[in-house]
């Protein structure tokens, strides 16, 4: 049995058109035939009244009246006829026997009142009239060849066999027709739940057949559930690291008073905690497995806002900026995790750019990738992988870029991309972000 709902219907159509083909070949058949047989009782039924007319009230023949007429003149044809009366016996020039006729299979040997009966052989098909005279009984016999009867049977199935099969052929492209006309709301639903999954659409839209009604209700029922169960598990992780931060903010002060903290290892854990704080409640903004996708942003937008933001922050470093970026361009993100992984990023860019930054991007498949450069220093190998190590970052008077890189790194990650640091053409660091189309 197919897996499919096209292949299971599909398949029962075909199932159920040839059983009914095969039904209305057969009772068909049997219609023919019996129209084929009536035809040819009625011819033989009018030669057979032609020859009782030479039959005398006696019994006796008038041969002067006796004529062979239509196929009983073509000898060797097969058709015949006979006359058996009191003392004599006259046939057609092919002699009838008519010792081997017998009743049809099945069928009674019926006699109407004055009429004749039905009898054959394996190679005649005979119509028979006995009748009472004053001189005794006599026995008309008229036969045609079975043959006859086939061809004729033959010349009708034929163009009936040629018209079913039309039919066949004709009800499969309507059974075709029906299941892509009736399976196509399943494909919108399949798409209308594609667009929540990409964030293009909060909820599958209304308005579906009654079959699907409940489906649909069920399943925005679902999205609405899963919504608020993530509102609120991100609620609780907010609560738990704001109500961590202010411990960590005072106990922080506290290490900078002087002989509290001689080496600096207790302020390097307080830091530790802290990041590890800012890492749960980036994962707690990402999108969880059961929520609908994130919405589609504008790139060029945000990335037009934050560099203006930031272009006036730093304004007295005169760094030149260019946007390459297309209006058409959106990726797939959280807009919080978006302006904070770009904010930390593009941050980092003014601070170490020597005089220009260049913002560019470029889209691969189900993928955007964002390139950041600036014409600063640069990193060397061993501090771009440290840079990238989740709870490190890089001495703020050093070869560094900046404090956000690790969890820029760890939000895209979040996100289903990534984050590359390597050597800018401007030379110094170019960072590329990878974020879902």
């Amino acid at each position: 049995m197919p897996q499919s709902i096209r292949g299971r219907l599909l398949l029962a159509a075909i199932a159920f058109t040839a059983v009914a083909l095969l039904f209305a070949t057969l009772s068909i058949g049997q219609v023919l035939d019996r129209f084929v047989t009536r035809g040819l009782n009625e011819r033989l039924d009018t030669q057979i009244a032609l020859l009782a007319r030479t039959v005398r009230a006696d019994g006796s023949i008038d041969r002067s009246m006796l004529g062979e007429i239509g196929p009983f003149t073509q000898h060797g044809r097969g058709w015949r006829w006979r006359i058996d009366a009191p003392g004599t016996s006259l046939t057609s020039r092919e002699v009838l026997a008519r010792d081997s006729l017998r009743p049809p299979p099945g069928a009674r040997a019926r006699r109407e009142r004055n009429g004749p009966r039905s009898e054959q052989n394996a190679d005649l098909y005979a119509r028979v009239l006995t009748r009472q005279t004053s001189g005794g009984k006599i026995t008309i016999t008229v036969a045609a060849p079975r043959a006859f009867i086939d061809r004729a049977r033959n010349a009708a199935v034929r163009p009936l066999l040629l018209s079913l099969t039309a039919l066949g052929l004709f009800l499969l492209a309507a059974t075709l027709l029906q299941l892509r006309i009736g399976l196509k709301p399943l494909a919108r639903l399949k798409a209308a739940l594609a667009d929540v999954r990409a964030g293009r659409i909060e909820r599958v839209p209304g308005g579906q057949p009654a079959e699907l009604t409940d489906v649909v209700s069920e399943l925005n029922g679902l999205l609405d559930e899963n919504e608020a169960a993530l509102a609120r598990a991100r609620g609780h992780v907010a609560n738990l690291a704001h109500s961590l931060k202010t411990p960590l903010a005072t106990l922080s002060l506290r290490l900078k008073q002087t002989g509290r903290d001689p080496d600096g290892e207790l302020a390097e854990l307080v830091a530790q905690i802290d990041r590890g704080i800012r890492h749960h409640l980036g994962r707690a903004r990402a999108a969880s497995p059961g929520a609908p996708g994130q919405p589609q942003v504008p790139l060029a937008r945000a990335v037009g806002e934050l560099a203006d933001a930031l272009g006036r922050i730093h304004a007295d470093r005169g760094i030149a900026v260019t946007v390459d970026i297309a209006p058409d361009i959106a990726v797939k993100c959280d807009p919080q995790d978006l302006d904070e992984m770009l904010g930390n990023l593009l941050d980092n860019g003014w601070k170490w750019a020597r005089s220009r930054i260049a913002i560019s991007a470029v889209g691969h498949g189900s993928s955007v990738a964002v390139m950041i450069d600036d014409d600063g220093h640069g990193l060397s190998r061993d501090a771009i992988d440290k840079a990238l190590v989740p709870g490190q970052r890089l001495d703020e008077q050093g070869d560094g870029h900046g404090f956000g890189l690790p969890i820029a790194r760890e939000l895209a990650e979040l996100h289903g991309g990534g984050l590359e640091l390597g050597t800018a053409p401007l030379g110094g660091l170019r960072a590329t972000l990878t974020l879902p189309a």
